[in-house]
């Protein structure tokens, strides 16, 4: 009997390419496109306009499967909006994609195509997910893996699913380039082979960050100091919502050498800068840990770190505070570690003890994600 398959699909080529591989593979495939509308007067989501709808009902025709829109702008505003707003209103600075994937793609997305039945659902994320070689403590286990595509290993924003999700979830791009899935989309005649990606935050129009958040916020935290790690007031910012840790553009002071923001002061309304050399620091705090083998860490274990989403993976400890925070350790200073940012962990090895390995050249082969949770300190602040 074929598996059934409900494949999220953007009217992208990535989610059209993952609906052929898989109907070619055998499973009944089902597309559907998730709005994602805000409320009038709040910006217009990129991600499921008409045209995008438009471009994955075309695939889905070409494909001869069926096609449905879902809506999931009470989601978005509640869960994905509203804590954007919230974090940057404290001085921090989030990445929602990792929400999204959190509430949304594998939150009630993948409870509703569980509920109706469905026995995976697929996304065309750049990451692999494998089961763990026989040896587990207790039953199947599953492992996410960084896609091979380097350039698009999209890997660090899903840090946060758990076995279950993993269980039910197919990434079929994870072995593929990004080449290779343009080449597969013109080879089937898909009619978005070609069409650009977008880069862009769903529900910030033209990546106007400042803007949108002054828009939505409406009375938000004002003007206030920029000061020196002495606390010498050098001038006045416009508002905390437009700075972010190691920001040198824009900061609105003139000073004989660059500067940069090292600290955002959420109690004064106040924005701390020092030079260059002062952003960098080795340690950090985060919170809101998910660990995707076990259910918490015990005690200390070398892994690689990333603290952004295009930051090179960095060896570091981490080490459990017993408190369900954890430290993180480089052992080389690291730029602009920035609160509300995710740090997301790699190991070499999924089965035994998970260790950081460098290849030759300084190459890491540390490819699957152990957990990682969310920055609420580190000492360049």
């Amino acid at each position: 009997m074929k598996k059934n398959v409900l494949v999220a699909m953007s009217g992208g080529v990535a989610s059209s390419v993952v609906s052929f591989l898989l109907k070619e593979e055998g499973y009944e495939v089902v597309g559907i496109t998730m709005c994602l509308g805000v409320k009038e007067g709040r910006g217009k989501p990129a991600c499921c306009g008409r045209r995008a709808i438009e471009d994955a009902k075309r695939v889905c025709r070409k494909l001869k499967i069926p096609h449905y829109i879902m809506d999931f702008s009470k989601e978005l505003e509640e869960k994905i909006m509203n804590k954007f707003v919230s974090e940057y209103l404290e001085g921090r600075t989030p990445n929602p994609c990792i929400d999204c994937n959190r509430y949304i793609k594998f939150g009630a997305l993948l409870k509703r195509a569980i509920s109706m039945g469905f026995d995976f659902l697929a996304t065309g994320h750049y990451a692999r997910i494998e089961n763990e070689k026989p040896g587990a403590e207790s039953g199947i286990r599953y492992v996410l893996k960084k896609g091979i595509d380097t350039q698009k290993d999209q890997s660090y924003v899903l840090y946060a699913m758990n076995q279950e999700q993993l269980g039910y979830t197919l990434m079929p791009l994870g072995n593929f380039t990004k080449g290779q899935v343009r080449q597969v989309a013109r080879d089937a005649g898909l009619p978005v082979a070609d069409k650009p990606e977008s880069q862009e935050i769903c529900f910030i129009p033209e990546n106007n960050y400042g803007e949108f958040l002054k828009e939505y916020v409406s009375g938000g935290a004002g003007p206030g100091p920029i000061v020196n790690k002495r606390g010498e007031i050098l001038g006045e910012h416009r508002g905390i919502i437009f700075y972010t840790v190691g920001q040198r553009k824009r900061i609105g002071i003139a000073a004989r050498e660059p500067l940069y923001v090292i600290a955002i002061d959420r109690e004064n309304n106040t924005i701390v800068v020092s030079r260059k050399e002062d952003v960098y620091g080795d340690e950090l705090i985060a919170d809101n840990v998910n660990f995707i083998h076990i259910e918490k860490l015990k005690e200390p274990i070398r892994v690689e770190a990333k603290i952004r989403y295009l930051h090179q993976p960095q060896a570091a400890v981490v080490v459990p505070d017993g408190n369900g925070k954890i430290k993180v350790k480089f052992d080389r200073p690291q730029w602009a570690i920035t609160p509300g940012q995710a740090v997301v962990f790699y190991g070499k090895s999924f089965g035994r003890r998970p260790v950081s390995c460098q290849r030759a050249g300084g190459e890491s082969d540390a490819d699957a994600v152990l957990g990682g949770g969310t920055i609420i300190s580190g000492n360049s602040e």
